[in-house]
């Protein structure tokens, strides 16, 4: 590079950001100092993996902020007559990141390369318009719609988990997809802090799972490279402050607590960070280490939950779930009217073993589709493993009794347990008669004259209802059943106790019919009954 020109030079770094940044741009360190914009090796991972649709989940003060209004600057200096928009939860995020933005604008060199960086045209508190064209706005996730009308060339929303509620989420960002430029450089951004369950984890979560989707998901925890150099000073801090507590001697793996062997054997925790963790708990508590500084997608999220169910439980389990059974593995004797099903609306786990006996419970819907409960079945083995799961909300009660029934004699006639509820009633009489399937569960109950008399199915009060979900709690904190469902953990995750009543009331496609199915499955299991020969 040294035989090149000046112009030959300048060339390379415009054609360059991660020389641009380093060349060109100033930011302000932790200790206060401007120093050139060099990538710490998360920014450098999502510069050269990002797509036209990217979402990111990552803790505290990574650099995705400062990232992205740089990355804004280079492409407004460098491609004219293009814009582009960075969306906060707050006017005063807004303002502080323009004032962002204007130093970074400002620390180019004008003056060394009086040609080389566009001028400015306007600069007022919403919007930095260059020479050439190209303009950069800060607008606030509010009723007002800074996005419509506009093309855009990249698209920013930050901390979008904090922005005013899901609808709001949903209707920017369904605003924002038409409004990107139709080029091959485009792009959405949305990244974020967790903030309980909302459109933005959904979102996430969905991207995170499917590799199929369009919308490419990335997550830094806080084991990320860029905290060792970034909090380098509070490590050593908190190195001390464990000395002091622990008569000078440093923290070595004999010292180490149930979750921190995890951290330190699985994640590649250093003893360093490990100490700083224990320094920031005794500071704050785990709850909010959990949400500023995750280990895991599911810790993010359900450390800013509060739920009826073990969320640590919940998150170690869905580390360790197995895969369900492949189709090839099934389709020689898997009945035909359930072969559709396999591994979109069912999931076997574990086939059916001979002289083996199975329980399930059933939770019975509509099948009106939409937004709509699912109907549900989980079936369990003796021991308590769950061999096999079924939801979907748009199968007709009569369709989903012919699929129950079949799904409960693969399993050796299964022993359900069917609540009772406004569908349950006629599935049940559907599932009996129609069908032939007799081992299900009997619920004692007493008339008006005190006589005792035995009715298929659960029904589920208010009061019976918090033991079924107690019932269920224990089981699974306990060890006595084994999970393997992750829509079952996922609902599990965001059931909730509220005014008195459970269940999962966060809006649109929030579900706990997995929950109650499996609830009835344990009782199933509990009542130990077969009423049929395997």
């Amino acid at each position: 590079m040294s035989r090149m020109t000046t112009q030959e030079k300048l060339q390379i770094i415009l054609n360059d950001f991660k020389l641009f940044a380093k060349n060109f741009i100033k930011i302000i360190d932790n200790d206060g100092n401007s120093v050139p914009f060099i990538l710490n090796p998360e920014q450098e991972e999502f510069i050269s993996s990002m797509e036209k649709y990217n979402i990111i989940l990552k803790g505290r003060q990574i650099g995705f902020t400062t990232l992205s209004l740089a990355y804004m600057l280079y492409c407004a200096c460098t491609k004219p007559d293009t814009s582009y928009i960075i969306v906060t939860h707050h006017d005063k995020v807004s303002k502080t990141l323009f004032v962002r933005l204007k130093k970074m604008y400002a620390s180019l060199p004008h003056k060394k390369f009086p040609n080389l960086f566009p001028g400015e045209k306007l600069n007022n508190r919403d919007e930095l318009y260059l020479e050439n064209g190209s303009r950069i706005i800060i607008a606030t996730a509010k009723s007002e719609d800074a996005i419509s009308g506009n093309t855009f060339q990249m698209i920013h929303f930050s901390e979008m988990a904090k922005y005013p509620g899901s609808e709001v989420m949903e209707e920017m960002l369904a605003t924002a997809i038409p409004a990107l430029a139709k080029n091959d450089s485009a792009c959405i951004i949305i990244e974020s802090t967790a903030m309980g369950y909302n459109y933005y984890q959904e979102l996430f979560m969905k991207a995170w799972r499917d590799k199929g989707s369009a919308w490419k998901a990335f997550f830094f925890n806080w084991l990320a490279d860029a905290y060792k150099k970034q909090f380098k000073a509070v490590y050593d801090e908190a190195e001390a402050w464990y000395k002091s507590q622990n008569k000078g001697v440093r923290l070595s793996p004999k010292d180490l607590e149930h979750d921190e062997k995890i951290l330190y054997e699985r994640y590649g925790a250093s003893l360093k960070q490990l100490m700083w963790r224990r320094y920031y708990i005794d500071l704050k508590s785990l709850e909010t280490f959990q949400r500023e500084f995750p280990t895991t997608p599911g810790e993010a999220f359900s450390s800013t939950q509060k739920g009826v169910f073990n969320q640590s439980m919940i998150n170690e389990r869905i580390q360790n779930l197995i895969e369900p059974i492949t189709y090839s593995e099934c389709e020689s004797d898997l009945p035909d009217i359930l072969k559709q099903y396999l591994n979109k609306s069912l999931f076997l786990f574990h086939l059916p073993k001979s002289k083996q006996r199975y329980w399930g419970g059933v939770d019975v819907a509509s099948g009106g589709g939409g937004d709509n409960d699912n109907s549900s079945i989980t079936i369990i083995d003796s021991e308590g493993e769950q061999v096999a799961s079924f939801y979907a909300n748009d199968i007709p009660v009569y369709k989903f009794a012919e699929i129950c029934a079949t799904l409960g004699r693969y399993y050796n006639n299964a022993f359900l347990a069917i609540e009772r509820n406004s569908y349950g009633l006629p599935f049940i009489e559907r599932v009996y008669n129609d069908h032939s399937y007799y081992n299900l569960m009997k619920q004692k109950t007493f008339d008006q004259k005190g006589r005792k008399k035995f009715q298929r199915g659960w029904q589920t009060t208010q009061t019976n209802k918090s033991i079924l979900i107690s019932d269920f709690k224990e089981a699974f904190e306990t060890g006595q059943i084994l999970i393997h469902c992750r829509e079952t953990l996922d609902q599990m995750a965001i059931y909730e106790e509220k005014d008195g009543k459970m269940g999962n009331k966060r809006g649109k496609g929030k579900h706990d019919d997995l929950v109650m199915s499996f609830a009835l499955a344990v009782q199933a299991r509990k009542v130990n009954k077969y009423y049929v020969d395997v």
